[in-house]
């Protein structure tokens, strides 16, 4: 999967990922990283997400990284802010009220950009790469975070057979793989949760599940 796939998606707007409302799960389970208000939080392919107003909202420096400046401008200009605008040779930069999006490959990111970071929130990243993306996007993402960094994952599972991902289908088993020599990997919650996404029967899944993790990196 190429990077213009997802430009061209947000070119025609075709962004049924992106959710108008915060993530409920967010809600209910940042609470158990049980990090201080003023760290910093990390938003990989965080698009225009409301999730990044919420956690701002709890005190946090909110630090993310989107290909699309499409997104980004979408983000700051629908929740009025002007951001500052600086650039150099890998990422352009827009900054307002605590929030910061880089704009560029999440693959170019250095541990340095990184070295503030306390905690990840990873709703929309891990499921939106195909198999052979996941397993360099984590070990990139580790490899860039600090020690005891905590990391909220969500993940959805469905027959891969059954639907042509983004979003793709990550098993239990394959978080764990991903993770557990880098992390105490914990799964907090699995659900069923076929019932409440209609576009998803329209698609013929015959079974949705969303699973909510929390990592602690070692």
């Amino acid at each position: 999967m190429k990077k213009d796939f997802w430009m061209e998606r947000w070119i025609r707007g075709e962004i049924g990922f992106h959710q108008n409302e915060v993530n409920p799960y967010l809600i209910q389970y940042w609470q158990k990283l049980n990090i201080a208000r003023d760290d910093t939080v990390f938003v990989p392919l965080c698009g225009k997400s409301l999730d990044m107003i919420w956690l701002r909202k709890q005190g946090h420096t909110i630090f993310g990284v989107e290909l699309s400046d499409i997104a980004i401008q979408a983000f700051f200009k629908e929740n009025g802010f002007e951001p500052q605008y600086t650039s150099n040779q890998m990422f352009a930069r827009y900054e307002s009220d605590g929030i910061c999006i880089m704009c560029g490959d999440f693959f170019d990111m250095s541990k340095e950009d990184l070295k503030s970071i306390r905690a990840v929130y990873d709703r929309a990243s891990l499921i939106a790469l195909p198999p052979e993306m996941r397993e360099r996007y984590a070990r990139h993402l580790v490899g860039l975070l600090p020690p005891a960094t905590k990391i909220l994952l969500v993940t959805v599972e469905y027959p891969q057979t059954q639907m042509q991902g983004p979003p793709f289908s990550v098993t239990t088993d394959e978080v764990s793989s991903l993770y557990s020599e880098h992390a105490e990997v914990r799964l907090l919650t699995k659900l069923d949760v076929l019932a409440n996404n209609p576009r998803f029967q329209e698609r013929g899944l015959s079974s949705l599940q969303e699973s909510i993790f929390m990592l602690t990196l070692c």
